[in-house]
C-alpha cells in the first residue's frame, strides 16, 4: 500500500519536473560578483530548471536544519526522560527483589478474616446485576 502511495505521488511529481526542465531549458548566467555584472570573476552558466530546483532543494535543507536545531531541547528532554524512567525500572526491580527476599525470610503473618457485610447477603443484586 505504501508503494502504491508513493507511486501515485512520485509520479506526478516526476513528470512536473521534466515539463518544467523542457520548458525551461534555456542557459542563464548566475553571477556572484556584484561589481562586474558584464565579467563576473565568479560565476556560473547553467541552464534556468538546475537553478531553480537547486535552489529548492537547498531551501529544503536549510528547513530541515533549522527545525532540527529548534527542536534540539526537546530531544534532550526526551534523553534526560528516558534515562530516568530506566533508573526508576531498576530501583523497581531491585526493590521488589528486596522485598522478595524479605517475604521469604520473614514469619509468616496472622490475617484476619474480613467480616461479613451487615444487612446484604452475597446472592443479593441490585438493578444493574452488581453484587450488593
Amino acid at each position: 500500500m505504501r508503494k502504491f502511495f508513493a507511486g501515485l505521488i512520485l509520479i506526478p511529481l516526476a513528470v512536473v519536473f521534466v515539463v518544467f526542465a523542457v520548458a525551461n531549458r534555456h542557459v542563464v548566467t548566475v553571477s556572484f560578483d556584484p561589481f562586474n555584472s558584464a565579467n563576473p570573476s565568479v560565476g556560473a552558466s547553467l541552464p534556468l530548471f538546475v537553478i531553480i530546483i537547486a535552489v529548492a532543494m537547498m531551501g529544503v535543507v536549510a528547513g530541515s536544519l533549522a527545525t532540527w536545531f529548534r527542536q534540539g531541547h526537546w530531544r534532550r528532554a526526551a534523553r534526560l526522560h528516558e534515562a530516568e524512567a530506566r533508573r526508576t525500572r531498576v530501583e523497581l526491580s531491585d526493590l521488589r527483589i528486596h522485598t522478595a527476599n524479605v517475604a521469604r525470610n520473614a514469619p509468616p503473618r496472622m490475617v484476619a478474616p474480613v467480616p461479613a457485610r451487615l444487612g446484604f447477603d452475597t446472592s443479593e443484586r441490585d438493578k444493574t446485576g452488581a453484587t450488593l
